[in-house]
């Protein structure tokens, strides 16, 4: 799933979005379907726990399916859905856990998280990914959010304020926090990974 604003509605889609709006459930549940694997996938990011993702993605789709009349129809599906993935992730994550109060840093080192972006290094991009999840998953959970929301989903800070409910100095507050945090873990990976080398 990534941000498709300015991606064009496909034709089918718009027809499927269409007569879900009028009450047709057999066209929400292939819109469900084309949608499932990308809302779990952002669901797993932002919770870090399959149990946690599976009843955020069941709690989407039926406020997607309630809200469905309210959908403007100017954006992908998918857009739309990681919207509400995102509001309903951290409203779940707030109910199951506590946060801890952490120190604010002021200066950080940009984390890109997509790995796809970097073409050179595609052998290890596998193992890349792995290593940049195990490290999401470390943060805490508002801290995971905010990383996940704007530096693997695109979300801008205004975007990222509005689901959260927080205020865009906030979000820029915790994306400073989420990067330096997530530096210092892959830093500490590479080097541990360089270790073993050679020692082997």
């Amino acid at each position: 799933m990534t941000q498709g604003d300015e991606t064009p509605v496909e034709p089918d889609e718009v027809e499927l979005i269409a007569a879900a709006k009028a009450g047709d459930r057999s066209a929400f549940d292939e819109l469900v379907r084309r949608t499932y694997m990308d809302t779990y996938s952002m669901a797993l990011r932002l919770t870090a726990n399959e149990e946690d993702a599976r009843d955020v993605v069941q709690e989407v789709y039926l406020r997607a399916w309630k809200g469905i009349g309210t959908f403007r129809g100017d954006a992908r599906v998918s857009t739309w859905l990681y919207r509400i993935t995102a509001n309903t992730a951290s409203t779940h994550i707030q109910k199951r856990r506590k946060h801890r109060t952490e120190p604010y840093a002021e200066h950080h080192d940009v984390v890109d998280l997509r790995t796809d972006l970097h073409p050179e290094g595609a052998a290890e991009s596998a193992s890349t990914l792995n290593r940049v999840e195990a490290a999401l998953s470390s943060l805490s959970p508002k801290l995971r959010a905010i990383a996940v929301m704007k530096d693997v989903y695109g979300l801008s800070h205004e975007e990222i304020a509005a689901e959260l409910g927080i205020s865009v100095a906030a979000t820029k507050v915790r994306l400073h926090r989420a990067r330096r945090k997530l530096r210092a873990e892959l830093d500490a990976e590479f080097s541990e990974r360089g270790r073993r080398a050679k020692g082997a």
